[in-house]
């Protein structure tokens, strides 16, 4: 069970948002504010909130692009994908163990 009490002391990815967040940067390595506000279905300031805290942790970059207009763009960072790909292990780890104890 040292699989979870690893998850539970992760207060960065053990919130819902954040680890979607970080889930769908993951493939992608980039993405534009406004797909990630239509994916995760949540409002402007919410996702704002959560990105701050990610950009601050140092998993993501939060920048601004010029296309047509200016817009805001999050990359996911080494330290993100990281840190995620760590998380989802011990995810499946414990999900493992759990199978395995329902079985057993």
């Amino acid at each position: 069970m040292k699989a979870l009490k690893e998850l539970s002391g992760n207060h960065i990815l053990g919130n819902p948002l954040r680890l979607g967040i970080m889930l769908y940067l993951l493939p992608r390595e980039r993405a534009l504010f406004r797909d990630l506000q239509k994916v995760l279905d949540v409002t402007p300031g919410n996702l704002d909130s959560h990105l701050k805290v990610l950009e601050r942790e140092g998993y993501v970059k939060v920048y601004k692009v010029i296309a047509d207009r200016p817009r805001t763009a999050v990359k996911i960072t080494e330290k993100g994908a990281r840190e995620t790909g760590d998380h989802l292990q011990k995810l499946r780890s414990l999900l493992a163990d759990a199978v395995g104890e329902q079985r057993g």
